[in-house]
């Protein structure tokens, strides 16, 4: 045998042991069966079908939810012909699920893999968005619709499929969407059910040009308030449950018959101590707002430090992730209280 010489075909029982009936007509290529074989079998009546362009699901009937994930990433990111030849077609019982190059889940069937109850099932999407470089040159096609992007993010495993994170789905979910009830329940369990955070979202809509539709302002503006309180619940939270002294709660701060120092979250008069909530995020897709908000955080911070007054920054993430460690940054600003100058005295009012 020499290099020229044909690989002798697989058997075709050897299609029935993968765990998913679905290849790329490549990857049948690589098993030895010819296009002329492939056509032959995705006939009317055949035991094969062509699910998508270079596709095939490999017995009659309807494809399963899986098999239709799974046939999307081979249309969008199937490997070309020679690389067919090196990777398996598809993982057998207990093997490591096949690459896709450069594509994910994104959209509602992301969101349906990520566990989210006010998500369609995946059962009854009539499409599924595939995240792809911008520099492919497939077209949206069936079930498939491809949804272009300067950089893929990192993917995240889910039972083997390469899926979108859940701010980057959201933004993609949200833009085909236009009813604001549906929006508002996507974004706002994204937010209660630990998925990520609001700025992150807000984010992924202001790239991709999303903050300029009313209804999605409204459900961002619902959704801001809804991270805020979550935020606050876990500031609360941390006091209670690490043995933090009592603050007083939502203030403002004021010089004696002078001007408004600005709020803060928590404060305790006696140490001179505060606590804000760093919940800021572009909220209508203009940076410089950004800007000037965190020039405007900035500013009260460093007025209140030369007051003599320690202001402790927390991220909701920060508190969603390592409670115990910000409890201890808190406990820290606390105890080394006692070993500054006493602070200027201000009036502490209600918010």
């Amino acid at each position: 045998m020499n290099h020229n010489t044909p690989l002798s075909p697989r058997p075709q029982q050897h299609l029935a042991n993968v765990q998913r009936r679905v290849m790329s007509t490549a990857q049948l290529r690589a098993h030895g069966i010819s296009a002329a074989d492939t056509a032959a079998h995705c006939r009317p009546e055949g035991p094969w079908q062509q699910l998508l362009p270079g596709v095939c699901l490999l017995h009659p009937g309807p494809p399963t939810p899986e098999e239709r994930l799974h046939g999307a990433l081979l249309y969008a990111g199937r490997p070309p012909a020679k690389a067919a030849k090196t990777v398996p077609a598809q993982p057998g019982p207990g093997e490591a699920h096949a690459p896709y190059a450069d594509a994910l889940i994104t959209g509602l069937a992301a969101l349906a893999l990520h566990r989210f109850s006010s998500a369609p099932p995946l059962l009854s999407l009539d499409r599924i968005d595939i995240l792809v470089p911008r520099t492919r040159r497939l077209r949206s096609t069936g079930f498939a619709r491809l949804v272009r992007t300067p950089a893929l993010p990192t993917a995240v495993q889910i039972t083997g499929v390469p899926v979108a994170p859940v701010p980057r789905a959201l933004a993609d979910a949200v833009a085909g969407l236009s009813e604001a009830g549906a929006v508002r329940r996507l974004l706002t369990e994204a937010v209660r059910g630990g998925h990520c955070e609001p700025a992150a979202i807000v984010r992924e809509l202001n790239q991709a040009r999303l903050l300029s539709r009313p209804h999605v302002v409204n459900a961002v503006d619902a959704l801001l308030a809804e991270g805020r309180a979550i935020a606050e619940d876990r500031l609360y939270q941390m006091v209670a449950e690490h043995g933090l002294p009592d603050p007083l709660w939502n203030v403002d701060l004021r010089l004696p018959g002078g001007p408004h120092l600005g709020g803060v979250d928590a404060y305790w008069p006696d140490l001179a101590v505060a606590v804000e909530l760093d919940t800021r995020a572009p909220r209508h897709g203009f940076r410089q707002e950004d800007d000037a908000l965190w020039s405007e955080y900035a500013r009260k911070r460093e007025h209140l430090e030369r007051l003599g007054i320690t202001v402790v920054h927390l991220t909701p993430k920060k508190l969603r992730d390592s409670l115990e460690q910000q409890a201890t940054v808190v406990r820290t600003a606390l105890m080394a209280a006692t070993d500054r100058d006493p602070a200027a005295y201000v009036v502490v009012l209600p918010k």
